[in-house]
């Protein structure tokens, strides 16, 4: 796996697994059920993932799309791909919504909504993390089945 991958708590953080992709659990929370989703390539450029990586693509955020829904009832979804510290190719996968949501002893409320999402005000996880981790697993899990 490569680094970035890897500063984001894999294996730890691990929610779900593709063939090119890997979704996270974000350590620190901006909203409830933000998560990594990284490509297992070394690529820095987006456009130098392989084709098949971008065809799966779809898959993927499907089924993020469709677990976090039923998970935190998100009423967007934002895709940040900003890249500037961690160089590989990977999208922050923010659920945003009006107010907080709750789950596995964590409360988060989406502090920048309806506007940008303030990343500053995320909740960190430490002893709350695998707890987290093994709550959204449960409706990734459903999703793949």
């Amino acid at each position: 796996m490569n680094a970035t991958i890897e500063k984001f708590g894999w294996p730890a953080t691990l929610v779900a697994e593709f063939d090119h992709w890997l979704v996270l659990l974000r350590p620190a929370q901006p909203t409830l059920g933000s998560l990594i989703l990284a490509a297992k390539s070394d690529a820095t450029a987006f456009g130098d993932l392989p084709a098949e990586a971008h065809a799966e693509l779809k898959t993927v955020t499907a089924t993020i799309e469709a677990a976090l829904a039923k998970a935190v009832n998100y009423g967007r979804m934002n895709y940040l791909m900003l890249m500037m510290v961690d160089p590989h190719v990977h999208f922050h996968v923010l659920p945003r919504y009006e107010g907080t949501r709750s789950a596995a002893g964590v409360a988060v409320a989406d502090a920048g909504w309806p506007g940008q999402p303030d990343l500053g005000a995320a909740v960190k996880l430490d002893s709350d993390l695998d707890n987290l981790r093994d709550w959204l697993k449960g409706y990734f899990t459903s999703e793949m089945a």
